[in-house]
């Protein structure tokens, strides 16, 4: 059932007793239902202590005001996350797809009080090669937009056309924050997270190639590396048993 939390400003889905001892945090244009499979009871294994939440802009979480970096998105979890803290008495595991491992990141770097451990699967956390120059007809497009020699209409074609797929999809203040956190590097916040750090990886992630957790892992001060022989990006969906034992270790 969804509910709202930290006052409406984010929904999402509680499962397991109160108060919750995980908190998950999807990917780009996914929703919390992604961790369906992780938190949920099976015949083997009770529900997790978990609340998984719909970040800003996502689902049913109303959009930042501004585009926000991953930085203001984690701040936006603070509120959620703090009141576990305080009833639980105990810092909490935050597990991270994608972009919502951005925020978890930057979550246990900034707030090492509420973060014990992390669980972090398909996740940008390094640039391994210099980003690509958007294509020659883009750029053109967009310096003849600038000094206002071609329109809105004109722009928009080309931002559909050369943008990437995530790009294209994103609407309003969204594209805004798509193209802020896409420019992001995280070297800093790796450096500073001390918990422990479970990546969880697909060998055949195209989006988030494997050899970026394993240059991740050498920068964190406590990682350990699981890969998942033929599973791609979406590991949520494809190996939650997986990223369940994950959890259930860091739990431990």
């Amino acid at each position: 059932m969804l509910q709202a939390f930290c006052g409406g400003a984010l929904f999402g889905s509680a499962t397991g007793r109160s108060p919750a001892t995980v908190v998950a945090l999807h990917g780009w244009g996914r929703t919390h239902r992604d961790f369906d499979a992780v938190v949920r009871a099976t015949d083997d294994r009770p529900p997790l202590d978990a609340v998984a939440v719909d970040l800003p802009g996502f689902g049913a979480s109303p959009p930042p005001p501004v585009p926000w970096g991953s930085a203001e998105y984690a701040d936006a979890v603070v509120p959620l996350v703090e009141p576990l803290v305080e009833e639980g008495a105990a810092p909490v595991v935050v597990l991270g797809h994608s972009f919502g491992g951005r925020v978890a990141l930057h979550l246990a770097a900034a707030r090492p009080d509420l973060v014990r451990a992390l669980v972090l699967t398909g996740v940008p956390l390094l640039r391994l090669a210099p980003p690509r120059r958007p294509a020659r007809g883009y750029r053109l497009v967009r310096t003849l937009h600038r000094f206002g020699l071609v329109g809105d209409d004109r722009m928009e074609a080309a931002r559909q056309r050369y943008g990437s797929a995530d790009y294209r999809a994103a609407q309003g203040v969204m594209r805004q924050v798509h193209v802020k956190t896409v420019a992001e590097t995280y070297e800093a916040e790796l450096a500073a997270v001390t918990c422990p750090v479970h990546l969880v990886w697909g060998d055949d992630d195209g989006d988030v190639p494997l050899a970026v957790a394993r240059a991740a892992a050498d920068r964190l001060a406590r990682a350990e590396l699981t890969v998942c022989p033929g599973a791609g990006h979406l590991t949520p969906l494809t190996v939650p048993g997986v990223l369940r034992a994950a959890v259930d270790e860091a739990l431990r």
